[in-house]
């Protein structure tokens, strides 16, 4: 095992980073969400929103690869930002981030308990109380809590024990789109996936702001580069690869939904992807098993998803803790597992709390969550341009043939999006549930550089 001057260890190979990658990207959305996608995109319509939101984030992501290669140092975007903008910009860059990763593992705390709820029923007991109409009881807290515990363990432990539970993991997902996609070759309905855009066709918007926050995960491969034993040039690849995986993913489900179920099913709430899974195969053996296969390839994606972004924001806090933006204590290695044990333990706080606010939550996650991570990812690739004319000879084993076309188009396409979420557009964040959240945090960020500016 070899060690970065006695920080990480460098343990993750091709298919750790890989599996990291594409399982942060796939977590529940895809079982959960998908009728309300194709509700309100259509068919064709969902497959435009992520092809646009793909074709956004491939040009930032582009700008990653380069960075990645030539700055592999945990914390990833605080790097290239504080290198390229300075340490203001780097600190609010670094911010949005966390808030993403955090309402990230929030929503998957949350998202487990509904999953296990759909297999297991006699889990709901013992009201405690109502959030915006749906009930939180005791038996739904309490799968949220031994999740959050669990994933908190686990990522104390060490990369290298969160990376082979990563691989298992994600093996289960893809048995579980096999089942899914072969089903809707064989059995689909093509004239159900009509009409292929919905009206108004403004709901493509919808799908399209939500599509940054289930793409959100790439980035994890930068603020894990320490711990990746890999040419820089290959990791810089990887990611990329990654991307294209989890969009091909997303376009996949979303069509195999849409030609097994009637729009009125589609609409009919729970867990619309497992719902398309058992009819599709109806024909063999009821399908009932299908169904189950797919819950339980959901529940892999809430597991992949969680740990990918528990590495992954654990890894941000370190970085602001190390250039003073945070306490030092977040800095400090766990002297037996090198990780950075505390700022994993602070995540897997905030993993606690999220399930006492109820299944509704989670929308609410996925937009504010979404938006902050479109405000960080505009802050890369302007740093990326400011590098390039900084550090001209900084070694960059993955570089870019177009810096500045690439740059641009990534700044520009990054605000068109921003600007989706704002109070003008009709897929605004919605008042006061997402936009508290996003003021929130951000009042959190303002108190914190106030109070280390001097650090």
């Amino acid at each position: 095992m070899q060690t970065t001057g006695g920080r990480f260890a460098r343990v993750l190979k091709t298919r750790d980073v890989l599996t990291l990658a594409f399982g942060a990207m796939i977590g529940w959305s895809w079982v959960l969400m998908t009728g309300y996608w194709v509700s309100n995109a259509g068919s064709l319509g969902t497959l435009a929103a992520f092809a646009a939101g793909g074709l956004v984030i491939g040009f930032i992501a582009l700008t990653y690869a380069e960075l990645a290669s030539a700055m592999p140092r945990a914390g990833g975007e605080h790097v290239y930002t504080r290198a390229g903008l300075g340490h203001g910009w780097s600190f609010l860059c670094a911010w949005a981030l966390l808030m993403a990763y955090v309402t990230v593992c929030a929503f998957e705390s949350v998202a487990l308990a509904t999953a296990v709820e759909h297999l297991i029923p006699q889990i709901r007991m013992g009201e405690l109380w109502q959030v915006a109409g749906a009930s939180v009881d005791w038996g739904f807290v309490a799968v949220g809590l031994i999740g959050a515990a669990a994933m908190t363990w686990i990522n104390i432990l060490g990369i290298r024990t969160a990376a082979i539970v990563q691989g298992v993991v994600t093996a289960v997902i893809f048995l579980s789109g096999a089942v899914l996609f072969t089903g809707a070759a064989g059995f689909g309905d093509v004239e159900l996936a009509r009409p292929w855009v919905a009206t108004p066709a403004t709901g493509v918007l919808a799908v399209l702001i939500m599509v940054p926050g289930l793409l959100v995960g790439f980035d994890v491969v930068p603020q894990s580069a320490e711990e990746i034993d890999l040419p820089p040039r290959r990791i810089g690849r990887l990611l990329i690869f990654s991307l294209f995986l989890a969009i091909l993913w997303y376009g996949a489900v979303g069509f195999s939904v849409a030609v097994a179920l009637t729009p009125e099913e589609l609409s009919g709430g729970g867990l619309i992807t497992a719902d398309a899974a058992s009819r599709l195969w109806a024909g063999v053996s009821g399908g009932t098993w299908a169904g189950v296969a797919l819950t339980l390839g959901g529940i892999g994606g809430i597991l992949t998803s969680w740990n990918a972004f528990m590495i992954g924001g654990s890894r941000v806090i370190f970085a602001l803790a190390e250039s003073g933006s945070l306490p030092p204590a977040f800095a400090r290695l766990h002297p037996r597992h090198k990780t950075p044990h505390l700022a994993v333990l602070a995540i897997g706080a905030l993993c606690f709390i999220s399930p006492l606010f109820g299944s509704r939550i989670l929308v609410w996650l996925i937009n504010c969550g979404s938006f902050a991570v479109v405000a960080a990812y505009a802050f890369v690739p302007v740093a990326f341009l400011a590098l390039r004319k900084k550090r001209p000879d900084l070694a960059r084993p993955y570089k870019l043939r177009h810096p500045r076309f690439v740059g641009i188009s990534a700044i520009a396409l990054a605000l068109a999006l921003l600007s989706l979420y704002m109070p003008f557009s009709p897929s605004a964040l919605a008042w006061p549930q997402e936009w508290g959240i996003v003021l929130g945090w951000s009042a959190l960020g303002a108190l914190v550089w106030l109070t280390r500016r001097k650090t």
